[in-house]
C-alpha cells in the first residue's frame, strides 16, 4: 500500500503557513504567490487550523468587514483533519471525499511535516498506476516471449 511518506519523499515536506493573527488579505497574497488553495495556521509551532480559498470566499463577505480588517482566525477551519505519514493514500482520499476538503495537513505528534492537496493524490495514484501498468505488460511480455 502506498503512504502519505511516499508522496511526501517525491512531492516534498516544505509548507507555507501563516499565523492566527494575519489578515486575511495577507493570506490570500500568499497562496496566489505561492500558487495554493491553503495554508495550515500555526501558533508557536502549533497546528491551530487551516484557511483556504474556500473560507475566504464563503465568509470574508459575511463578515461584512474589509479583508485588511479580518484575522486569519476569524476566517479559519479549526477542527482540522490530519493524517500521518504512515497513513496510505487510499485512506487519505476517503478521508477528503467524505469530508469534502481538498487539503490534508500531515503531522508527526503535534509538529506539522507536510501537507497534501487532492491533485498531489491525484498525480501520485496516476503514476502508481502507470508504473504497474508498465511492470504488468513487461511480465506478460516476458512470459510469452515478446508476442503478447
Amino acid at each position: 500500500m502506498s503512504t502519505v511518506k511516499e508522496m511526501l519523499d517525491i512531492k516534498g515536506r516544505t509548507v507555507r503557513t501563516i499565523g492566527p493573527d494575519e489578515s486575511t488579505h495577507r493570506a490570500i497574497e500568499l497562496m496566489s504567490e505561492i500558487k495554493v488553495g491553503a495554508l495550515p495556521v500555526l501558533l508557536d509551532d502549533k497546528l491551530v487550523g487551516i484557511v483556504s480559498e474556500r473560507d475566504y470566499a464563503r465568509k470574508v463577505i459575511l463578515l461584512d468587514k474589509p479583508p485588511h480588517d479580518i484575522t486569519v482566525s476569524e476566517i479559519m477551519t479549526t477542527d482540522v483533519l490530519t493524517a500521518r505519514e504512515e497513513t496510505t493514500a487510499d485512506k487519505c482520499m476517503a478521508m477528503m471525499s467524505h469530508h469534502s476538503i481538498r487539503h490534508l495537513p500531515i503531522v508527526d505528534g503535534p509538529r506539522l511535516v507536510g501537507i497534501i492537496a487532492v491533485g498531489d493524490l491525484l498525480k501520485f495514484v496516476i503514476t502508481q498506476q502507470a508504473s504497474m501498468i508498465e511492470a504488468l505488460q513487461s511480465y506478460i511480455m516476458d512470459e510469452t516471449g515478446g508476442s503478447g
